[in-house]
Formats: C-alpha cells, sequence, structure tokens
C-alpha cells in the first residue's frame, strides 16, 4: 500500500485520539465532548475556519489551500457518535460510560479526518479549500439531514462530499464501493395490537394478542418471499415483541411490535408499507382484534454519483492493490445520503480487518487502518483540487 509517510510518523498520535474518543462515547446530538475534543484539535492543527453548532452538535473546519483560483470546496465528513450498547472488550481504553459504546467505529472515522485535517493543515497541497465536516446522529438521528437542513452546503460553498465507513472482515486498508445505489433505504414500523385481557385459564372470553401478534410476525415474512418481485431486494424484520404484562397467567390487553424495513427501490417501499397495513389489520380483525400500524419513513437509499465514484476508485488505486469497485448493495442505511443528495459524492468502505462485526458489543475499530484512510482522504484532495 502507498501509505503517506506523514501518516506512519502520526499513528501513534492519531491512534491516542481514536482511544481518547472511544472511552468517552456519546449517543446522538449529545456529543458534546466529542465536538470540542474535534473542535481543539482543529484550532490546534491552525484550521482557517471553525463552525460549530451546525446541525445542533456538528462542527465544521474549513481548510484554505496555497491558491484558491479553482473556487472549489470539497467536503469530507466523519460521524461522531456512538451507540447504546454495553462493551464487552479487555482493552485498556475500553468505555468509560456504562450502557455506552462505539460499536460502529465512528471514533475511528472521526481520528482519520483528524488526522487527514492536521495533514491538510500542515501542508496546504491543494488549489481550494477543504470543509472537513464532524456529524452528530448518525445512528438514527438523521445528524447529517439536520447539517443539510442547516444550510451547511450553501454556508461553506461545498460542491461535492465524500464519506468513509469501515468494514470488518474485510481486509485492512482494501477499499469496496459501487457506483448508484449503494445502501438501504430504511424505515421503521410500530404496530400496536389490541384485544381483550384476560386469564390465561380461561382464553376463550378473551381476544388474545400474543395469538394474533405471533401471527402477523410470521405473516410479515411473506412479504419478502411471496409479494415482492424475487430480483428485488428487500428486508422485513421485526426485532421486538413487547406485552403489557410481565405476568406468566394473564392474556396481555396489548402488545407493540417493533421492525425495520429495507429497501432499494421506490416502488418496492410503498408495496412493502401497504402491505404491512394490509397484513396486521386483517389478522388482527380475523381474530376479533384491531392493529394500528404506525410508520416512519427513514433514511433515503444511499447513492452514490457515477463520476465521483469513479474520482474515489481513482484515490483509492493509489493506496491499496485491494480496491473492489463493484462491492453488493448493502442492506445497512447510511444517513450520508441526505448530503449525497444536496451534492455529487461518493460513499467508500475500507476493511477493518478479523474484528467482530459492527452494532457488537465485542467490536473495537482497528488502529492499523488509520494510515490508508488517512492516505486516502489526502489522495482525495489532492486529486480533486489539484495544487498544480
Amino acid at each position: 500500500m502507498a501509505i503517506r509517510n506523514r501518516f506512519s510518523e502520526m499513528h501513534g498520535e492519531i491512534s491516542e485520539w481514536r482511544r481518547e474518543i472511544h472511552q468517552n462515547p456519546e449517543l446522538m446530538f449529545d456529543v458534546f465532548r466529542t465536538s470540542d475534543f474535534v473542535a481543539n484539535k482543529l484550532e490546534e492543527f491552525g484550521c482557517d475556519e471553525i463552525v460549530r453548532g451546525i446541525g445542533r452538535t456538528g462542527v465544521v473546519g474549513i481548510i484554505n489551500g496555497r491558491v484558491n483560483s479553482s473556487g472549489k470546496t470539497i467536503g469530507m465528513r466523519a460521524d461522531m457518535d456512538a451507540l447504546p450498547i454495553e462493551e464487552d472488550t479487555s482493552v485498556p481504553y475500553t468505555s468509560k460510560t456504562p450502557g455506552v459504546m462505539h460499536a460502529c467505529g465512528h471514533d475511528g472515522h472521526t481520528a482519520m479526518l483528524l488526522g487527514a485535517a492536521k495533514y491538510f493543515a500542515e501542508t496546504r497541497n491543494f488549489n481550494g479549500r477543504i470543509a472537513v465536516i464532524f456529524q452528530p446522529a448518525e445512528e438514527g438521528g438523521g445528524g447529517g439531514k439536520e447539517m443539510v437542513d442547516d444550510g451547511m452546503m450553501e454556508r461553506f460553498g461545498i460542491s461535492e462530499v465524500y464519506g468513509m465507513h469501515n468494514v470488518p472482515t474485510m481486509e485492512v486498508g482494501d477499499f469496496a464501493i459501487r457506483s448508484g445505489p449503494f445502501f438501504a433505504a430504511a424505515d421503521t414500523f410500530h404496530i400496536k395490537v389490541e384485544g381483550k385481557g384476560g386469564h390465561a385459564a380461561q382464553p376463550d372470553i378473551a381476544v388474545d394478542t400474543t395469538l394474533i401478534a405471533s401471527h402477523i410476525v410470521i405473516a410479515l415474512q411473506t412479504i419478502a418471499a411471496r409479494n415482492i418481485d424475487p430480483v428485488k431486494t428487500v428486508v422485513v424484520s421485526v426485532t421486538s415483541f413487547e406485552t403489557d404484562t410481565k405476568a406468566s397467567n394473564v392474556i396481555p390487553q396489548n402488545v407493540l411490535l417493533k421492525g425495520t424495513v429495507r429497501t432499494m427501490d421506490k416502488d418496492v417501499k410503498d408495496a412493502v408499507y401497504d402491505k404491512i397495513h394490509e397484513i396486521s389489520e386483517g389478522i388482527a380483525k380475523s381474530f376479533g382484534g384491531m392493529a394500528t400500524v404506525e410508520y416512519e419513513h427513514g433514511y433515503p437509499v444511499t447513492e452514490n454519483h457515477e463520476q465521483e465514484t469513479e474520482f474515489a476508485v481513482r484515490a483509492a488505486q493509489k493506496i491499496s492493490n485491494g480496491v473492489d469497485d463493484n462491492h453488493p448493495i448493502v442492506m445497512g442505511a447510511e444517513d450520508f445520503s441526505y448530503m449525497l443528495n444536496a451534492r455529487p459524492g461518493a460513499f467508500i468502505l475500507i476493511g477493518n480487518g478479523d474484528t467482530a462485526p459492527l452494532h457488537h458489543p465485542q467490536y473495537d475499530f482497528n488502529d492499523e487502518v488509520i494510515p490508508a484512510g488517512c492516505s486516502w482522504w489526502v489522495e482525495m484532495a489532492e486529486q480533486r483540487l489539484p495544487a498544480a
């Protein structure tokens, strides 16, 4: 791998930043300590402009090149928030906050972009401006949308925007990307099942909500299996089954089901929406109960722009021999989609090696990824804003 020598020198320093963030994880928009850490580092590096409070708790740093005759500003985004998971690792820098950990590698994403920002401020070997974007609330809060809605793109004159995410099991320093739809749209649903509670020994005079809800859970799996074109991609998952009683001898009055829908296509998305209502309401009625569906449209499809994907691939090929430019679609979701809807750009994956999966209590970002990740940011800047 053609890693920039400066990042081999800075590797230990950037790793320490990453571990400091890892020890102090924060959720959603409440990334106050992390935002402070980022802003203080950007000031230390000598960034030309540092703006806080974009998208509530986001931070944007502006670094000017040696010249700015191009008039272009390239945006580079990292996410800062953690997850509500209890960490189960033995690392010396384990989370200090009970029930919260960096289980998705956002600590690594933030540290790598900080490393690149320090390099940019030192060298300024580009023609234009770099906007380093540190985003809150990727994990379900839509922080990317908040930053876009706050006028970030217009305020800083961002013409292109790029993002990066680590992937466990992929070789350290390898890259993967695809043009067009890449990550899925993510919607959520809540289905409230109402019946008639009663004694578990007298089900004949009750309307059993657990039975109704169980039939709904099973029937929802037929949406993907029997209602959607087999060549289309869709996931419908029920992830929570809650009753309003903990007793073993009570038929509950109410059951609440929660779940997620992942799609890559608007027509499929609309069909799933209709079928969830039809199945839930129809089954409940057939058993003498009632079902109410609340459906929330979440992150849209993350769709890479063709030309910008080519730029991202070209930069990755300067760093690694392992570049997959036609990676399969990913059914996870990313709110970087809002930034790609606002400006041309691309989202790339980088290998995290043989680690626990994302969102797992034993996951830890692999610090060996740092030099390759930082180098990719620099290649992107110098490619898109050549100084000569």
